[in-house]
């Protein structure tokens, strides 16, 4: 019996990590086209000043 509910609950924790899999790969397909500006790379500029050394 108990080795029944070990069974038991090993299966539905692979079903859980199978269906969380699942759903981070839809919102990986879906979730740039319902949530656009989650998945936008932050935009600004970067100024700095560099020095160029050239030898001889």
């Amino acid at each position: 019996m108990l080795r029944r509910l070990i069974w038991a609950l090993v299966k539905a924790a692979l079903i859980l990590v199978v269906l969380a899999a699942l759903g981070l790969l839809a919102y990986a397909y879906v979730g740039p086209m319902l949530f656009p500006a989650d998945f936008a790379a932050p935009a600004s500029e970067v100024v700095k000043p560099v020095t160029l050394e050239i030898g001889q």
